[in-house]
């Protein structure tokens, strides 16, 4: 199996120390002509933990990501995808579902 490179393995650190969802976390190394490729794909709750107030800690994490990969010669560059409308649906589908039997089992008396 091939070991990650540092920088990846501390993108994936940052983000599952983050979110709420690490199951959910996906990271894409895409090498071009322009160097590396990072592309993060989380739950769509977890996109305002990433992100941050004004984009100040994604920027941050961009920041020593950067760093990292320069003092080990690669060009790194991170994409955080945006969830699509089909995930936005499926999470607020599973969000209703979840509240509905809260509600349910909060009517239901105990025996």
């Amino acid at each position: 199996m091939e070991r990650k490179p540092v920088y990846q393995e501390v993108l994936e650190f940052i983000l599952l120390s983050l979110v709420n969802n690490p199951q959910e976390v996906k990271i894409q190394r895409v090498i071009d002509e322009m160097g590396v490729l990072l592309k993060v794909k989380v739950h769509p709750q977890d996109m305002g933990l990433i992100i941050g107030r004004k984009g100040a800690r994604i920027n941050a994490i961009k920041t020593i990501v950067k760093a990292v990969g320069t003092k080990h010669h690669a060009r790194v560059n991170i994409k955080v995808e945006e969830p699509t409308p089909l995930d936005r649906a499926v999470t607020q589908k599973a969000q209703v579902l979840k509240s509905e039997e809260i509600i349910k089992e909060l009517k239901e008396p105990e025996a």
